[in-house]
């Protein structure tokens, strides 16, 4: 058995990194490395743009504040608390009006006659006066009292009678002194008068006409019924303020003797739902600070390092060398770990891709060259020849070299189209055993047809000759062949199970055997291929699979293999994430019977 380093043959071999689709794409990821001369010429890139802000900490932010933003508008309107407030206001205005009725229709009496000069009873304009003083003083509402007639006969904020008349204004609040909290009320009055939240209400008369016609509740008061109103009042500056009404009957033996109408401002309302606003502010201050700060965080800890690993993927991409180094987040056990884990695997692969094409274009150059070195050598020799015996001799050097650097040529175009192939090519179910199975039935196809013409060469009286005896193939299926379908190109996995036997009969003695065995397991699909030849060399197991690696029979002629065979099958086996690896076949004594080679593919 010879071994010939140079000219590889179908026992051959490839490296465990797939190979670029083309050689010439191949000078494009060591651009980098390049003289000054280059680099001065090359265009520079733009690199990404630093932020000062990360957009993605903006949507976070946005989102976990628009929640908020709903919910505090939502509690700020208030609707149903504020009526509510409204509500209870005028029951207690009713009740007091109910007392002060009660009070006057009792203590506010005097004797008159009627029309009919009967005895009947009447207010008294000056008791009822100085009783509606007298009620109010420990109370912050606006009294007055209305005679059957319509005519005002009392009003709280009035001393005196009609030649002495004193009237009462009332004075806005004391401030507390506090600047800060001055600016917040007038800040939040403005905000709740500029929402037209009070013009539904209707607006309050006035007090131009002291008359019952010009109070809807007084007219509602004086024929026995109650009226409560809620009014809406024009200030001086352009706000409006709210203000309750409630109207009673002042009877006297069921009589109506006059109308009790109680006035109160809504500053008590509106302090109740400014100060529980206050309070939702507060909380929501509170909250809204925890939310940011947490949105930063979270923000800090997805945009921070995407920052970092796009900053190192772009100097990775502008640096001239492998300095770089992805940062490691795979601690983190989250997506962020993993963009970090593949960023270094996707890096760590291209410089693999990059030694590869190296290797590989040096392994071209190498095997190209020494046809050409032969040729070369043939070409000056053939000048100095003087018999044409020598010199046909040459020629024949000359036009082997040329096969077999074409040979090489086209070996080497078809590897490097490989990988692109695998990349673009989309996995289909492909069944292993209809593979095998039409292997061998090609093969028994291609003896019985050289039987054939043996036979009428016997027939028609020629020559044949002393044929060694055929080399038969057996596949050895389960039952019906099931279980043997795997993902993948159907056409690349037969070119891988048919360089396996090309390479077995090659080896393989007269009327030896090579065998296939698949078989179907829970997880993959394993398929066996044995010959009876010489076997493997020890310490060549792994070998044998390198780029134009060969080890070929004594009887072959030289040069007509390029040695990229398993080479070849290795790469498509790992582009299906399946394994290819070689053993020797050895007997009870030890010694070599054949080579194995199997091949695991992922179901």
């Amino acid at each position: 058995m010879s071994m010939d380093l140079r000219s590889p043959g179908p026992r051959t071999a490839g490296t465990t990194k797939p190979e670029p689709p083309k050689q010439k794409p191949a000078a494009k990821p060591a651009k980098p490395v390049t003289s000054g001369a280059d680099a001065a010429e090359a265009p520079a890139k733009p690199r990404h743009r630093r932020r000062h802000f990360s957009p993605l900490t903006l949507r976070i932010l946005a989102v976990n504040m628009l929640a908020l933003a709903i919910l505090l508008g939502g509690l700020l309107y208030l609707s149903t608390y504020q009526q509510w407030l409204i509500d209870k206001e005028l029951t207690a205005l009713t009740t007091e009006a109910r007392i002060f009725a009660g009070a006057l229709g009792e203590g506010a009496m005097q004797p008159a006659v009627d029309e009919f000069n009967e005895p009947t009873n009447q207010l008294s304009n000056e008791l009822a006066r100085q009783m509606v003083r007298r009620l109010v003083e420990t109370t912050d509402t606006r009294t007055r009292l209305f005679a059957p007639s319509g005519e005002l006969m009392a009003d709280s904020r009035v001393l005196g009678g009609p030649k002495s008349m004193v009237q009462i204004e009332e004075l806005p609040p004391l401030r507390d002194g506090n600047r800060l909290t001055e600016l917040g009320i007038a800040i939040y009055d403005y905000i709740v008068n500029a929402v037209p939240e009070r013009e539904h209400l209707p607006a309050y008369p006035g007090e131009a006409e002291q008359n019952a016609d010009a109070y809807p509740d007084v007219q509602k008061a004086l024929v026995g019924e109650i009226g409560r109103s809620v009014w809406r009042v024009a200030r001086a500056d352009g706000r409006t303020d709210m203000l309750l009404t409630v109207a009673v009957p002042v009877q006297r033996y069921k009589k109506v003797l006059g109308a009790v109408y109680i006035s109160r401002g809504g500053a008590q309302v509106d302090t109740a739902v400014r100060e529980f606003r206050m309070d939702i502010l507060r909380l929501f201050g509170i909250t809204l600070g925890v939310t940011v700060l947490l949105s930063f965080y979270l923000a800090g800890t997805i945009a921070r390092p995407i920052r970092r690993l796009a900053s190192a993927a772009d100097e990775v991409r502008h640096g001239h060398g492998r300095q770089v180094v992805i940062p490691d987040f795979s601690r983190r056990r989250d997506e962020v770990g993993d963009l970090s884990v593949s960023l270094r695997e996707m890096t760590s692969a291209i410089w693999d891709r990059m030694d590869a094409i190296e290797r590989f274009a040096a392994d071209v150059a190498h095997e190209i060259k020494n046809p050409l070195t032969s040729m070369r050598s043939a070409v000056e020799t053939v000048q100095r020849v003087k018999t044409d015996e020598q010199r046909q001799r040459l020629l024949s050097i000359i036009h082997h070299d040329v096969q077999r650097l074409d040979r090489l040529i086209s070996d080497i175009s078809n590897a490097s189209r490989l990988d692109a192939e695998l990349s673009r090519a989309r996995a289909e179910p492909a069944d292993v055993g209809q593979m095998l199975t039409m292997l061998a039935n090609i093969h028994d196809a291609t003896l019985g047809n050289a039987e054939a013409l043996r036979e009428a060469a016997a027939e028609a009286g020629g020559e044949v000759g002393d044929t060694p005896a055929p080399v038969r193939v057996e596949v050895d299926l389960p039952k019906q062949g099931k279980g043997l379908v795997v993902p993948g190109l159907e056409g690349r996995l037969t070119q891988v199970f048919q360089n396996l036997l090309s390479n077995a009969l090659s080896f393989s003695p007269p009327s030896g055997v090579v065998r296939f065995a698949a078989k179907a397991l829970s997880d993959r699909v394993e398929v066996v291929c044995e010959d009876q030849g010489p076997g493997i060399p020890e310490g060549k197991l792994a070998a044998i699979f390198d780029r134009f690696y060969s080890e070929r029979p004594k009887s072959e002629a030289f040069g007509k293999h390029s040695g990229l065979g398993l080479s070849i099958s290795k790469q498509i086996v790992e582009a299906h994430q399946g394994r290819i690896f070689a053993d020797n076949i050895k007997g009870p004594d030890g010694t070599v019977k054949g080579a194995r080679f199997s091949v695991v593919l992922p179901r």
